[in-house]
């Protein structure tokens, strides 16, 4: 149902009249899956696109509507939507078969080209997605140091696994956290990011803490912007206390640099969490680094030095599919500027999007690292111009709620009104196969759902 504050609104009833069979869908859709969605960040109202095919950094849905895709698979298409490298890829390996339960050749390839790519990685294991990824490093590091304690940051997502769900963007609290024992919450300090000497004092202090987990850039991948000094910090001070840093390269991996943040900052790690781009679009995480922590996984080594080995399984490790896309995609990013290419774009989208912001009067900015683009939309409504706005000069809580405008639902249903699918953050997640006529027409995508949110006096 239309939220009582867009009852009366002419953007959600352009989208409803563009968008039939998008509604038919969801109403199916809510017969089988909580709110009729698979994945939280995709329920919206008044209710959520369903797309039909994709290609390119273009996407159609049901009623055959073309969008310019910014929303990237989740920052997973790094190519966009069916490369033709990928689908070769893929399509040779179906043939060869999806699932072997034994050893393949490809994983071989595959993990090479991740320890070509990542400084840190030493040795890998494959997992199925991030949020797995995340949670075997957080394992291996209780394992490795012997203690129990996790640290990690408000407002930083490292997936929906126990040890993380609460206390992020999504789920803020920290006290009876639903389905969640209580005992794993005690043992997880949830810091501040805006206090680096607190952080820097509890970690000196508690000799009881095995890693701290971050996103390099910032929460949600830059949205909330740390920078590099902030990460030097912790290396230092991690190394100096036996603690293992666990650096969430989910999104920034092979997207921030070929090699992420950690190369494009000269900081490492003692573990990564890739996934993402690391399988071109199809499902895979993997944990990259130090070969001593890695050994904890290693059977011989294990026997060998007399201790417990961790246990570690998954029947989709490293499938075929996801690895033969890896492959295909991780090949460019080694060889080719695809991840330059994606960059500059994404500089390109952030320049025509505040000019646009600027000509109309709007105090609202685009900004984010690379070819990761946020709108801060200034709920606070704060003296800023648009086109010489920096992100990382403001205080931690005013980025905080930099997406926190009242008007930002009806400006993402406007943009998909005007032919641009945008991530509800609000932002966009840039591609290397985005050309500049597309980010022209997604200025003038901006220009028109400005227009349309004026008219209806939300801005």
């Amino acid at each position: 149902m239309v939220s009582a504050e867009l009852t009366n609104s002419h953007i959600v009833a352009e989208f409803e009249a563009k968008t039939k069979k998008s509604k038919a869908r969801h109403l199916r859709g809510r017969e089988l899956f909580p709110s009729g969605v698979v994945h939280d960040s995709r329920y919206m109202k008044p209710y959520p696109l369903y797309i039909d095919h994709a290609e390119g950094c273009r996407k159609w849905d049901a009623d055959g509507n073309e969008f310019i895709d910014f929303y990237g698979g989740h920052g997973s298409l790094l190519l966009g939507h069916a490369h033709p490298s990928l689908v070769k890829a893929v399509n040779r390996q179906i043939e060869l078969g999806t699932h072997p339960a034994a050893c393949h050749e490809t994983e071989l390839t595959w993990g090479e080209l991740i320890k070509l790519l990542i400084p840190s990685a030493e040795r890998l294991r494959f997992t199925s997605s991030g949020t797995e990824a995340n949670l075997l490093a957080i394992r291996l590091a209780r394992a490795f140091t012997r203690r129990k304690k996790l640290m990690r940051f408000k407002n930083h997502f490292h997936g929906w696994q126990d040890h993380v769900a609460f206390g992020s963007k999504f789920h803020s609290g920290t006290v009876d956290v639903p389905g969640i024992l209580s005992g794993i919450v005690e043992n997880v300090i949830v810091a501040d990011p805006a206090d680096p000497d607190a952080v820097k004092q509890t970690l000196e202090s508690d000799g009881d803490i095995a890693a701290i987990i971050l996103e390099p850039t910032g929460a949600a991948s830059g949205q909330i912007p740390l920078g590099r000094e902030f990460a030097r910090i912790l290396r230092d001070v991690t190394e100096a206390q036996g603690i293992v840093l666990i650096f969430d390269e989910v999104v920034t991996g092979f997207r921030v640099s070929p090699g992420g943040a950690q190369a494009a900052w000269g900081i490492l790690p003692d573990l990564t969490g890739l996934a993402k781009i690391l399988a071109g679009g199809l499902p895979a995480g993997a944990v990259a680094g130090r070969r001593d922590i890695l050994e904890l996984l290693d059977f011989g080594v294990a026997e060998a030095k007399g201790f417990d080995k961790v246990p570690h399984q998954g029947t989709f490790n490293a499938n075929p599919l996801s690895a033969a896309a890896g492959v295909a995609m991780l090949g460019q990013v080694a060889e080719g500027d695809v991840t330059a290419r994606a960059n500059e774009q994404g500089d390109k989208l952030k320049a025509a999007w505040n000019a646009v912001f600027a000509a109309e009067g709007v105090p609202w900015a685009t900004f984010g690292l690379g070819s990761s683009v946020y709108v801060f939309t200034n709920p606070d409504g704060l003296d800023i111009d648009p086109e010489n706005f920096d992100a990382t000069l403001q205080p931690i809580q005013v980025m905080e709620i930099g997406g926190n405008h009242p008007a930002c639902k009806s400006f993402r249903l406007a943009m998909l009104v005007n032919g641009v699918d945008i991530s509800p953050k609000p932002g966009g997640i840039v591609s290397a196969v985005h050309g500049d006529d597309d980010i022209a027409e997604a200025a003038e995508a901006v220009r028109a759902s400005i227009a349309m949110l004026k008219a209806e006096g939300q801005l």
